[in-house]
């Protein structure tokens, strides 16, 4: 079996495949692994979603982030510094639906006072009805994690090669014929785990994945004059989005008007639209510095509707999604990972239910002429 891609999913999937006996071989187009969406990620891992099976994905791979040295005897750096949202009020009403949700399947989801917002991180509270508080969400170390299941992949006999990439792929006789830049390979699966780069790898085996990068940008702050330990806090009104690292903030928006395209240089044009954002909700920033030199842009892998594609597209012998993200890679990957070994190896996914994620859905939401169930909380 060949994974397209070893970045956070991928690393996982070959893991996955690999303790249940699989030949898994790995084909990564950069020179070393997590080079692109991976490295590029601010690290969130969270349980808001307003689905059930976006919600599942989520609290399972952040549990298993949190016993990653107890199972596996490597630290992947989670920290339960939190989620904190704030609501506006058109928001709040399917807001605390999506609550409920959350806290069906399990996952420790608090709704907070104005008060207890407050002392978590100082706001204007201009239009804001309400505020959340996941006390497990948090963070994870992205490199650190892809390297770990990497490791644990090739001790059960998975080959990494770097510096390849996936040039076409020809389905023949059973098996995928793959050529590449160093050389030709044959496999009965192909696991597109290629990140913001799956749509391209999908159309080189002549199908349509509907997944685009998008550039996203994370402006790092100089040191603050005090000491912070801030959740990561987004204001769902404006996308602003914040949180500590370090003695440092680091702060970002997506914006709304940005064209898909693999321009990965930070966009300092977007920096005012993101400040202004900023201070109308948090005006202590006011005090804070800017250090070009620390921020980054990357990408995120979206898709029509925002959610994922998992799972062997109907019809199609051998081939397996697990791409477009949108953003969720990292919060995903250690379930999705088992989900799509089970998908493989088993014939189907059964741990969870991924038909919302499966590819027919947007064909499904175009004879239909609406979509089908959308992820309310993207940022």
């Amino acid at each position: 079996m060949l994974v397209i891609g070893a970045g956070i999913v991928g690393a996982a999937f070959a893991f996955r495949l690999a303790e249940r006996g699989a030949r898994v071989g790995l084909l990564e187009s950069q020179p070393a692994p997590a080079m692109g969406s991976t490295a590029k990620s601010a690290a969130g891992v969270r349980v808001q979603f307003s689905t059930e099976a976006n919600v599942r994905l989520s609290w399972e791979s952040i549990q298993e982030y949190a016993a990653f040295p107890e199972l596996f005897g490597h630290d992947v750096g989670y920290r339960p510094i939190g989620y904190l949202l704030l609501v506006p009020e058109e928001a709040w009403a399917p807001h605390l639906r999506a609550v409920a949700v959350q806290r069906s399947v399990g996952a420790p989801v608090e709704v907070l006072t104005e008060a207890e917002a407050q002392r978590l991180v100082r706001f204007d509270a201009a239009g804001v009805r309400g505020a959340t508080f996941g006390p497990r969400d948090g963070v994870v170390d992205p490199h650190g994690a892809t390297l770990a299941y990497l490791k644990l992949a090739q001790e059960r006999g998975a080959v990494l090669h770097l510096g390849t990439e996936l040039l076409s792929a020809e389905r023949t006789a059973g098996a995928w014929r793959v050529t590449t830049n160093r050389g030709a390979f044959e496999a009965p699966e192909i696991l597109n785990a290629a990140g913001a780069w799956a749509g391209v790898v999908g159309s080189r085996a002549g199908l349509q994945v509907p997944v685009k990068p998008y550039r996203r940008m994370v402006y790092v702050t100089g040191p603050l004059p005090r000491e912070h330990s801030y959740p990561l806090t987004v204001d769902l009104a404006s996308g602003l989005w914040f949180r500590s690292e370090g003695q440092r903030l680091i702060i970002g928006m997506s914006n709304p008007d940005e064209p898909a395209g693999f321009v990965d240089t930070v966009d300092w044009g977007w920096l005012e639209p993101t400040l202004e954002a900023a201070l109308r909700r948090f005006p202590w920033m006011e005090e804070v510095t800017l250090d070009r030199r620390a921020s980054w842009a990357g990408f995120y892998e979206i898709t029509p509707d925002h959610s994922p594609i998992l799972g062997r597209p109907a019809g199609m012998a051998g081939w397996t999604n697990a791409c477009g993200f949108s953003g969720h890679g990292v919060q995903q990957a250690p379930t999705v990972a088992r989900l799509m070994a089970e998908e493989v190896l088993e014939g189907r996914a059964t741990s969870i239910d991924i038909t919302e994620f499966r590819l027919e859905r947007f064909a499904a939401a175009a004879q239909a002429e609406g979509p089908g169930r959308v992820e309310r909380n993207i940022i």
